[in-house]
């Protein structure tokens, strides 16, 4: 299985650490964020790594190389200024990504998730990691009811997406090309049935502020 870690947003929250510094290099414990996602993707086995780049994007590619410190083959997917939000991101990275389905990860996270839990997922179109709702997003994202995630639940429990996700190639068979977010795109798929989910419970935070950096 093959992954990819999305990295090429302005982190407008961060500023002004991201004014000269890429989000994904910004330090957590000492190390550029991206690179703990790298190692705990080596870790649990995976090999082909695909990274998208926007705003200072050759930073993070003069930083990270080829990836072969970590036993990694690192791709770049460079994006036009603005960058090609997450949707358009993953569409145009898919000639990296093969026929099979691959692991996306949000750069502006941190967790202690299993990674290898992922290479096991059966994914027909998507599979979402849902972990319980922080402070910043109290009322959640969508509901998980027989392994199906939800879009619009019936009074049922809301969780939060955690930025962890298994896509299969063909879920993006009918989608624009261009900039475009991919939850309104998960948002249909989940109505046709077609996303599934887990509830991940273990340590996991979202690095969209500068707050939230220096908390981590």
């Amino acid at each position: 299985m093959r992954a990819m870690i999305l990295a090429a947003g302005r982190g407008e929250r961060l500023r002004p650490l991201t004014d000269t510094t890429p989000k994904p290099l910004l330090e957590v414990k000492g190390q550029p964020l991206i690179t703990h996602h790298l190692k705990n993707l080596a870790q649990a086995g995976f090999r082909e790594i695909v990274i998208n780049l926007a705003h200072l994007g050759e930073q993070i590619r003069a930083t990270l190389g080829n990836g072969e410190q970590w036993g990694l083959n690192i791709h770049y997917s460079p994006e036009p200024a603005g960058a090609l939000d997450t949707g358009g991101g993953i569409m145009q990275a898919l000639p990296l990504l093969g026929d099979a389905p691959f692991a996306v990860i949000n750069a502006d996270i941190f967790s202690h998730y299993p990674l290898a839990r992922l290479r096991a997922v059966k994914c027909s179109h998507a599979h979402l990691v849902l972990v319980p709702n922080p402070k910043h997003n109290s009322d959640g994202d969508f509901a998980l009811q027989g392994g199906h995630v939800l879009s619009e639940p019936d009074g049922q429990l809301r969780h939060t997406f955690s930025g962890i996700s298994v896509y299969h190639p063909r879920f993006f068979d009918t989608t624009p090309t261009g900039r475009f977010s991919v939850v309104p795109v998960l948002r249909e798929a989940m109505n046709a049935r077609r996303v599934t989910g887990e509830l991940f419970r273990g340590y996991w935070r979202d690095i969209g502020t500068v707050e939230r950096l220096n908390e981590v």
